[in-house]
């Protein structure tokens, strides 16, 4: 049981590594995007880019596993994967982004099917379904911790040194799989077995046809719903009266409830069986979605704006581009922000830094606020405050105040 736990932990890592790469991107196609002047449909193709590499490479990287075994395909993959990101913190331009992320999935491709056969292969005579639950809840936790802590050291790091420091994670962890496993003695090449008359379709590792094919048409079905709903439910939601950020509340609940799904089923398969816990699962999400379209916001929505009222401010800094950009064939000599106010706050506060200038805006309701000019004034006079103590450092700064 130690050696099947210590399978499973090489597993869960290189899951959440791997699905830590794969949403890194939602953070940089914004950054890069503003970069590179890129459309929405370049950064479309680069997603898909990266998805279709990644999709495409796992059935060849069973047939692979087959002849060289899962560990050494598994560190490889992994290698390839963070060696394509850290190429890509060198990039100059979209073509070249959209080459690294090409070989970065490709890399990609060897984790689920490589990790889940190793999981299925430790725990063949245990609580399997409880340990493939544990491994696909891995990979959502790399999914919220890797992309939460790149988006934290970009401002410090730039993308380009966050995107190579976790690829420097990356190579480490193939390394760390590829020694793990070599001592576990575990993923290695399959020795070629003599023909037994086993039935047609087990040289895939298939022992029954027909349920494979019912849980793969179940797969499908259910990625399919999973997109349409998460796609189109902010629309749904908006129709219906809700505020942006109570869809953002929305989809976290979404998110947080599919994470803990994907532990939980795996016990409750254990008790129920397979079958049974898919049916109840798959009857439970579409019931879920038809009460979405019929019921009103309720108490959900009431959530969120409870949320909403705890706060009264908002305020964001977005780092800007350090050199000149241009619009039409003309250079931006300045800019100036907008925060839109949330819910009921009645202020809202952005900074954005251009070139060698830092850019404030505010959004101030005059009915939640009478005293408007006082607080401009105190403004003023707290941010000269604050560059008079840069002045000894060789700071010098201005303010220019635009009603």
């Amino acid at each position: 049981m130690r050696r099947a736990r210590a399978v499973l932990g090489t597993a869960c890592g290189t899951h959440f590594v791997h699905d830590g790469f794969a949403d890194i991107l939602y953070v940089l196609f914004p950054v890069w995007a503003r970069e590179f002047s890129l459309s929405f449909a370049q950064v479309g193709l680069m997603r898909t880019a990266y998805s279709g590499a990644m999709a495409s490479f796992q059935i060849p990287a069973g047939l692979l596993a087959e002849r060289w075994g899962e560990a050494r395909l598994l560190a490889a993959g992994t290698a390839a994967t963070a060696l394509g990101f850290t190429a890509a913190g060198f990039a100059g331009g979209y073509v070249a982004l959209l080459g690294c992320l090409l070989a970065a999935g490709l890399g990609s491709g060897v984790q689920h099917p490589l990790s889940s056969t190793l999981v299925s292969n430790a725990y063949e005579d245990g609580r399997r379904r409880v340990a493939l639950g544990t491994y696909n809840f891995s990979g959502d936790l790399g999914k919220v911790a890797v992309p939460a802590a790149v988006a934290f050291a970009v401002p410090w790091l730039g993308w380009r040194g966050a995107v190579e420091g976790f690829a420097a994670i990356g190579l480490a962890a193939a390394f760390v799989v590829l020694l793990a496993l070599t001592n576990l003695k575990v993923g290695h090449a399959p020795v070629p077995a003599e023909d037994s008359g086993r039935s047609a379709g087990s040289d895939w590792g298939i022992r029954d046809l027909r349920g494979f094919q019912a849980l793969s048409l179940i797969q499908v079905i259910d990625s399919s719903t999973r997109t349409g709903l998460l796609t189109f439910l902010p629309f749904l939601l908006i129709a219906k009266g809700s505020s942006v950020r109570a869809v953002g509340f929305a989809l976290m609940l979404i998110f947080a409830g599919g994470a803990a799904g994907k532990f939980a089923c795996g016990v409750l398969a254990e008790r129920l069986g397979v079958i049974r816990t898919v049916i109840i699962t798959e009857a439970a999400t579409g019931v879920g979605i038809l009460l979405l379209l019929a019921l009103p916001l309720g108490i959900a929505a009431q959530i969120g704006q409870q949320q909403m009222r705890r706060t009264n401010l908002v305020c964001t800094n977005v780092p800007g581009p350090r050199h000149t950009c241009y619009l039409g064939g003309q250079a931006i000599e300045r800019i100036y922000v907008f925060a839109p106010m949330v819910g009921d706050h009645p202020m809202a506060i952005a900074l954005y830094s251009y070139r060698d200038m830092v850019h404030m805006g505010l959004d101030i309701d005059p009915l939640a606020m009478a005293d408007l000019p006082h607080f401009l004034d105190a403004l003023t006079e707290s941010y000269l405050e604050v560059v008079s103590l840069g002045r000894d450092a060789g700071v010098s700064a201005h303010t220019r105040r635009t009603l």
